[in-house]
């Protein structure tokens, strides 16, 4: 048997060597995960023995986060908006900062939503589970990708509201929709070196850029955003906080009016959001 607070002291002193920030508490994360325990009681349950077993998942788990895997690879999970969602190495992470894009797309009503590149579905299946009156399609070019947010749509309770088709962008898109959003592929491929080991090394690449710009995606979907936004529709585009300027050109060029620029919490550019004109049909 290994007692609690060794273990979470094993933890710690691997997450630490492997430069991992907040080393304690990412431990008590995995423990708490793992041993199905409450984080706030770890403190309390120090003294208590871990079957060798569960241990050893743990000590599993603490190597493949110190080999710097996304702690929600680790977990199997990604707590996004109101909802846990799965996440596994087929897609991307999904950012807290992305709440920010949900917050302004429920802010207007909408009854028939697009998500352009859906990977896990956080997106998707947060809107979808706020207006239960609507419904979507979530599309993606990695079929990995349409599988995991199958799954999480499942789990929250639409995936009867919500067609999950392969798609590149609008390749195999039809209708329209009053709300389109997407977090797009925007880090262009210069960027890419720079990028933490837990983003570069283990998330989809396919997912993070276009190996060009970072704008590319951004043309793709300007270029078939009126032919698929009822009149008056709204695009919301998830964008890099240095993107603002170029991403409003681009969705103006493409004949769509850019209503603004939302910021984030952190005072950054995050979402561009775009119009249709009501007349445009």
């Amino acid at each position: 048997m290994t007692r609690l607070r060794d273990l979470i002291s094993e933890g710690t002193d691997t997450l630490a060597r492997a430069g991992i920030d907040a080393p304690g508490r990412e431990a008590r994360r995995i423990l708490s995960h793992e041993l199905g325990l409450d984080p706030a009681r770890l403190a309390g349950c120090g003294m208590e023995d871990v079957p060798e077993a569960a241990a050893a998942a743990c000590r599993e788990k603490f190597v493949h986060r110190a080999a710097r895997a996304p702690l929600s690879h680790v977990l199997g999970y990604r707590d996004f908006w109101k909802h846990r969602f799965r996440v596994t190495p087929d897609v991307l992470d999904p950012r807290p900062e992305t709440e920010r894009l949900v917050e302004i797309a429920l802010g207007a009503p909408f009854r028939r939503v697009l998500d352009l590149g859906t990977g896990s579905g956080a997106i998707i299946v947060s809107l979808l589970a706020e207006r239960t009156d609507a419904t979507g399609v979530g599309t993606d070019i990695s079929e990995a990708a349409v599988l995991v947010a199958g799954e999480n749509a499942a789990a929250a309770g639409v995936a009867d509201r919500l067609i999950l088709p392969l798609s590149d962008w609008w390749e195999d898109v039809g209708g329209t929709y009053d709300l389109i959003v997407s977090n797009p592929p925007y880090i262009a491929a210069h960027e890419m070196g720079g990028l933490a080991p837990e983003v570069r090394d283990h998330e989809p690449r396919l997912a993070l850029t276009d190996e060009g710009d970072g704008l590319g995606a951004y043309r793709a979907i300007a270029a078939g955003a009126l032919a698929h936004l009822a009149p008056g529709g709204r695009l919301l585009l998830e964008i890099g906080h240095e993107q603002g300027a170029e991403v409003r050109g681009i969705i103006e060029a493409a004949g769509l009016e850019c209503a603004a620029i939302h910021a984030d919490l952190d005072g950054r550019d995050r979402v561009v959001e775009a119009r249709s004109s009501a007349q445009h049909r």
